[in-house]
């Protein structure tokens, strides 16, 4: 394949102009030509692009003239061949996978592929139950301990926006956009620079990918937790769930950043674990409107753009403030996964054309701040989330603050045009009751920054809704260059165990450890 990157068009003209531009750069008239990736350049408002590569599938002899053209937009590009590591000591039992995320589907979707008839134990149910259960929540303020935002089918991504930004450059990433195209995420995740899947499609991918790894011989046990490992001479012999006991000489621990039990289980089965950074604060509410204003002035609302995002960000020594996991024309939710704790997340729908659009603004903490035990982050996510519960008045209603009155040390909201979209409700609160000075601090340091870089970014009536502080995981849990935990047999997984941030990221890692998987052991006999 032969790549030309680089071309610029106004955002009114249609994408397809940049094919006829690609190929004068190339000097070729033939070939198969298609829109490689597109991305939109706002930073002028007054003259808003879209950059283009333009790919073309051309023969040896259009690779060998476009190899020898002296112009730096111009390469060749050449997929990965892919081959199964294919271990030689067959599995005495078959591999487990405990979590049903994006690391975990992804990792038992390549070995249900691959002939490994994987078992899947999720502590959470279906992603029809789960759905239920999260919008009976968002309604009444029930809290189902198993069926939530963080726990089931498809893990904490599933309500999100279903973002697939990443900045690893793996080139499994390619491989998991086109098994979710192949499963019904839109195709154009596998062009657009910052790809959505939307968590109303999302949730139908993810129940795709399901029934494909039943119809490959895995298999899927719903509200079943992993709760205890059977070891000796720290190898794997199996493991205990609330269902029973299982053999078990693999397992893949794709838990999520939220399974708290479970740290604790491994840790005290003698697991090397550590403390890592993550990061806390508030979701920031804006309409909708007024983000694109901000970034697209009087351009604002066209229909070839879409709804406005942004990522904004400000160090300040050896500490950050920044804004993440931004949802367009998206809701504040509440996401606790356990009694007397309340948490805040984000999510939009593939349309994003909902009247508000929020995002995280968060503020780094490390073991510094609140300790190097293996499990003192999860504490310091336990306290904010229980003040916060108590604060919003124990019902899982959220504490809100405008930004006017956050910036002034001043209780409460003022609430104008913007209107908070979380449901059950919300309750006006003080801040300086919840965090710690220094977030307190670096959180109003970013708004002013913000407010100064994105015009309306501090608007007085602006909602801050508390609090956000599930944002990665708290802990590390270590492995090796096998992928395996000192605990053999136990390969560490995913954005619960550290190492991975989001859901391409985290379904990444779960082909990884697949690969680790296959290439020690052969299939299990039988």
């Amino acid at each position: 394949m032969i790549l030309v990157s680089g071309i610029s068009l106004p955002f009114e003209e249609e994408e397809g102009a940049a094919i006829p531009k690609a190929r004068k750069i190339l000097g070729l008239s033939g070939g198969e030509a298609f829109i490689y990736r597109r991305s939109l350049d706002a930073r002028r408002r007054q003259d808003i692009r879209y950059l283009y590569t333009v790919g073309f599938r051309a023969g040896k002899e259009a690779e060998e003239a476009a190899a020898r053209r002296k112009d730096s937009r111009i390469r060749l590009h050449q997929e990965p061949a892919w081959e199964p590591p294919r271990g030689t000591s067959p599995l005495s039992s078959r591999p487990v996978v405990a979590g049903f995320g994006p690391a975990g589907i992804f990792c038992a979707l390549l070995l249900a592929r691959c002939g490994y008839r994987p078992i899947v134990l999720e502590r959470g149910g279906p992603v029809e139950d789960r759905t239920a259960a999260v919008e009976r929540f968002f309604q009444t303020g029930t809290l189902d301990r198993r069926n939530n935002v963080q726990f089931g089918e498809g893990g904490a991504g599933a309500f999100s926006d279903g973002k697939l930004t990443t900045r690893i450059g793996d080139p499994r990433c390619a491989q998991v956009l086109r098994a979710l195209v192949e499963f019904g995420a839109p195709p154009e995740i596998e062009r657009r620079a910052k790809p959505h899947v939307g968590t109303d499609r999302l949730r139908e991918v993810v129940r795709r990918l399901r029934e494909e790894i039943l119809r490959c011989g895995g298999e899927v046990r719903f509200y079943t937790q992993l709760t205890g490992l059977r070891l000796s001479g720290g190898t794997l012999q199996g493991i205990e769930t609330n269902e029973g006991q299982l053999a078990a000489e693999a397992l893949v621990l794709a838990l999520g950043h939220s399974a708290r039990d479970s740290f604790s289980m491994l840790l005290q089965s003698g697991a090397e674990m550590e403390a890592k950074a993550f990061s806390v604060g508030a979701r920031i509410e804006h309409l909708r409107a007024q983000v694109d204003e901000a970034l697209y002035g009087r351009y604002a609302g066209h229909p070839k753009l879409p709804p406005g995002e942004y990522q904004l960000s400000l160090r300040r020594g050896e500490r950050g403030v920044y804004t993440f996991c931004m949802c367009p024309g998206g809701t504040v939710i509440p996401s606790a996964s356990e009694e007397g704790g309340l948490v805040v997340n984000g999510m939009s729908e593939y349309a994003r054309n909902g009247v508000n659009s929020n995002s995280a603004l968060c503020c780094a903490v490390t073991p510094e701040d609140f300790g190097r035990g293996p499990l003192d982050g999860v504490r310091f996510q336990q306290e904010l989330e229980r003040t916060a519960f108590r604060l919003g008045g124990g019902d899982f209603c959220a504490p809100i603050q405008t930004v006017g009155r956050f910036l002034a040390g001043q209780p409460g909201a003022q609430l104008g045009t913007i209107r908070p979209s979380y449901l059950p409700g919300v309750r006006e609160a003080d801040f300086s009751a919840l965090y710690p000075d220094f977030v307190q601090e670096m959180l109003r340091a970013g708004l002013r920054a913000f407010g100064r870089r994105q015009p309306g970014f501090d608007r007085p009536d602006a909602v801050l809704t508390a609090v956000e502080s599930r944002t990665s995981s708290p802990v590390r849990v270590k492995r090796d260059e096998s992928f395996q935990s000192n605990l053999r047999g136990i390969y560490p997984c995913g954005e619960g165990a550290g190492y991975a941030g989001g859901i391409l990221s985290a379904a990444v890692d779960g082909l990884r450890v697949a690969e680790a998987v296959m290439a020690r052991f052969a299939p299990p006999a039988g």
